[in-house]
């Protein structure tokens, strides 16, 4: 049984930035042991000059050093840092996410607002429990407003529309109390909006609809609704009837009267327009806030990765549809499916068996079966420079729910396949942190060896025992009675590997069960 592990998340939002810590004892049983908020709006000047700031930049940057001590502290073996909207349209993102590594070591990545949706949407299903079927998602952020309809807990229609608290309060220019003009101009943005993406919604007035951020959760205890489970909720009918006197009120007066931070008292007039717009177009008459949100989905992504060798269905249920993505683009690229596939089957026992040697994340899997599965689509523009077309193809093929900074990784192992290294030359490649760029060699290294176990194409090797000593490693490989095997492709192939983790490598044939038998036979008849 897999050990304890501590784990942490971090939530870089569109206003502010939150770090916490948890130790997993399964893959369901997490406890929080610390939750940190720093107030840095990123969304500051990213949704208007889709710049930040040097001030937001130096802001975030402290922070980040802030919670890489905090990391350290509590001794953290697991972590992932994702920053959403803000850091999506900021054209000076990249200049973040390097100062913020260089100076605590912590590897942001930005990921896509399908990838929010899917982190809240599993921490808000894990927070209300098996029993409960939610109809609706709301995430209100500081950026973006993500609404997952659900049927059954399975996504069923997923919809980002620009309409977070701190995009609509700076691009209106709204700050303070409102006008009755300035209402009435979030109130049609925000209507229009939604008329323009969900304009014949289902009538959800008796359905189960869970909200999540910092919004939902200040109005959970400003206009509280009947608890459900003890989950807290908001009642959207009774928010309606006081919004006037949320909106008339100046930031000061809003922080006195509601106790709440001046970063939240700034947004909440904008937010109470947007749930009340809202509730009014899917005629919600409440709505669950269970607390959770991105860093909560991290938290169970990050325990499911490390105690998945308990549960393969777990993983396999989180991370098929993914595969399944890739395996439609390898098919429409004209790959050979048997190839690719098996491939994919012997890097995944490689990677597996390898564990001690290379200590990747676990989750780091996924990216190493997804470039298996595309490290032939370049052929379908130019067998000869295959890698090259296959990177441009990987990095930007639409596969729904995969983060922008793994589609990044399985472009550099597509690319890195064959005999081209990993280059800082290469723009892709040296765009990546040193902690990313390690990981693209140690895995290109594995992936290497698996295509070459089966470069003609035969199958041949059907799987493979890896026996480690202290200077060397030999993989075994296990075949058919009748196959041939030929060892020189697989021993070039594993030159990037020695040189990676100093290790020798070698190959031996495993023998086949009639092999053994004969042996056992010969010994017998020798006795």
């Amino acid at each position: 049984m897999a050990a304890p592990v501590r784990i942490a998340a971090i939530d870089a939002g569109s206003n502010g930035i939150r770090l916490v810590i948890a130790q997993a004892t399964s893959s369901s049983e997490i406890e929080i042991l610390e939750s940190v908020r720093a107030s840095v709006r990123l969304g500051h000047r990213a949704f208007t000059a889709r710049n930040f700031g040097r001030r937001t930049i130096a802001e975030a940057v402290q922070a980040f050093r802030r919670f890489r001590v905090m990391l350290d502290r509590y001794g953290v073996q697991r972590y992932r840092a994702v920053a959403t909207s803000a850091a999506r349209e900021a054209q000076n993102r990249d200049l973040l996410l390097r100062r913020i590594h260089r100076t605590s070591g912590i590897d942001l990545e930005v990921i896509d607002s399908s990838e929010e949706a899917r982190l809240v949407r599993s921490a808000i299903l894990g927070a209300v429990g098996e029993k409960m079927a939610p109809r609706l998602i709301v995430d209100l952020g500081g950026g973006s407003l993500e609404i997952s309809l659900l049927r059954k807990r399975t996504p069923e229609r997923i919809m980002a529309l620009p309409l977070g608290s701190v995009r609509l309060m700076e691009t209106l220019k709204i700050y303070g109390a409102f006008s009755e003009d300035q209402c009435e101009r979030v109130q049609h943005r925000v209507l229009s909006l939604l008329q323009s993406f969900w304009p014949h919604p289902p009538d959800l007035s008796s359905a189960l609809a869970v909200g999540s951020g910092g919004n939902a959760e200040a109005f959970a205890r400003l206009v509280p609704g009947p608890k459900l489970n003890g989950i807290p909720s908001v009642n959207l009918r009774l928010l309606r009837e006081r919004l006037w006197g949320i909106l008339a009120l100046d930031i000061e007066e809003r922080m006195e009267q509601f106790h709440v931070r001046r970063d939240r008292a700034e947004v909440l007039g904008v937010a109470a327009i947007v749930f009340s717009v809202l509730s009014r177009h899917l005629r919600l008459r409440t709505m669950l806030v269970p607390g959770v949100g991105v860093k909560e989905g991290i938290l169970w992504d990050l325990a499911a990765a490390h105690f998945s060798a308990l549960s393969p269905s777990a993983y396999a249920a989180r991370f098929q549809p993914l595969l399944r993505e890739a395996r439609r683009v390898a098919a429409r690229l004209h790959s050979e499916g048997a190839h690719v596939e098996h491939v994919r089957k012997l890097a995944v026992e490689l990677f597996d068996q390898l564990a001690p040697v290379h200590g990747l994340p676990y989750e780091l899997r996924l990216s190493l079966e997804m470039a298996a599965t595309l490290h032939e689509v370049g052929r379908a523009i130019s067998a000869r420079s295959q890698h090259k077309h296959g990177e441009y193809i990987a990095r930007h093929v639409d596969i729904p729910g995969l983060a922008e900074a793994d589609r990044l990784l399985i472009a550099c192992l597509v690319r890195y396949q064959g005999d081209s290294e990993p280059d800082p030359e290469h723009k892709l490649y040296s765009s990546l942190s040193a902690r990313r760029r390690q990981q693209v060699r140690a895995l290109t290294a594995i992936l290497r060896i698996a295509i070459a176990l089966d470069h003609e194409r035969r199958r041949a090797v059907q799987s493979v025992q890896v026996l480690k000593g202290r200077k060397q490693v030999r993989i075994r490989l296990y075949s058919g009675d009748r196959a041939s095997l030929s060892f020189a492709a697989c021993r070039r192939a594993a030159k990037l590997f020695e040189e990676e983790f100093g290790l020798r490598v070698s190959f031996g044939r495993a023998r086949t069960n009639h092999e053994v038998e004969r042996a056992a036979a010969r010994s017998h008849r020798a006795a």
